[in-house]
């Protein structure tokens, strides 16, 4: 079972390989991960991290969430993220768990997940149902054409 922690600055190139490593997200989404975890390694940024390790304390995936600008306790999951060959056995359900138990800690009520509608990104959407999390919106052709915009939540 996977070990949680914070991030480090010296997880940057682990956890950039495993988002490449799955092969979900475009260059310019992986950029973006890769500036929120930069943000992150740096003390006050806002995002939150946890990160999942194996018994060496290699990472296998990180979840990124902060506080959703202009609100009282909403939270957005930013990222999660699981290692490509490690993906079904737990990680990400501990990940998810966590960002739950840090949101309820700070007094937040409820967390948002975006995701895409895109037919690749099926077993994302299966995972937020499997972990009850409850789809609020669609929204077609949101990110281009044929890419819609589904938001999740889980109310707290």
């Amino acid at each position: 079972m996977a070990q949680l922690r914070e991030l480090r600055a010296s997880d940057r190139a682990a956890l950039e390989r495993i988002v490449r490593g799955t092969n979900a997200f475009r260059e310019d989404e992986v950029e973006v991960a890769l500036e929120l975890i930069d943000a992150g390694a740096r003390a006050g940024s806002g995002y939150l991290f946890a990160v999942a390790t194996d018994e060496r304390d290699e990472p296998q995936g990180y979840a990124c969430w902060g506080l959703t600008p202009l609100t009282d306790g909403a939270y957005d999951l930013y990222w999660i993220v699981v290692e490509a060959t490690l993906q079904g056995k737990g990680i990400g359900r501990a990940l998810l768990d966590q960002v739950v138990r840090d949101v309820r800690a700070r007094s937040g009520r409820l967390v948002i997940i975006e995701t895409s509608g895109k037919p690749e990104y099926a077993a994302q959407r299966m995972f937020y149902e499997r972990c009850s999390c409850t789809l609020l919106a669609r929204y077609p052709d949101f990110y281009r054409l044929g890419d819609d915009k589904l938001v999740y939540m889980v109310r707290l």
